[in-house]
């Protein structure tokens, strides 16, 4: 199953955020599953280092997402996401919107995040870490 993270998912990781820690961390594992693909985008990366570096600094920061890196996939941030965000009535966030539509360029069946209601306007899974560790991990 090919899964999607959301740039919170990725800072709750990175900083140790309880009590979403507890299972984001768990999901990032699935990385090294074979009945798992874990994505995410360049934007969600972005966001997940900003957050990183406030907290651990700047080169503490790159480590991490570097080692990141080393474990997911990285969906690309293309042309068409961004025309098709921007012409989406329903996408009322564009930064949801790009993120929506790299998931979807890479056939990811669900997106995990924290903020659910953001992406109201998906047509594919999307669940928070503890109901996506409740569904698929048990």
């Amino acid at each position: 199953m090919k899964i999607f993270l959301d740039a919170n998912i990725l800072v709750s990781v990175l900083n140790k955020e309880y009590p979403v820690f507890s299972f984001s961390s768990r999901i990032l594992s699935l990385a090294q599953n074979k009945k798992f693909e874990v994505f995410t985008s360049p934007l969600c990366l972005a966001i997940a280092f900003y957050f990183a570096e406030k907290k651990h600094k700047t080169v503490k920061a790159k480590e991490k997402i570097k080692l990141l890196c080393d474990y997911i996939q990285i969906t690309s941030n293309s042309r068409q996401a961004v025309t098709r965000s921007l012409e989406n009535p329903a996408v009322h966030d564009f930064e949801d919107g790009l993120e929506y539509y790299a998931a979807l360029e890479d056939d990811c069946k669900c997106i995990i995040t924290e903020d659910i209601s953001d992406f109201y306007f998906s047509e594919i899974e999307i669940l928070n870490s503890e109901s996506f560790c409740n569904k698929y991990l048990i």
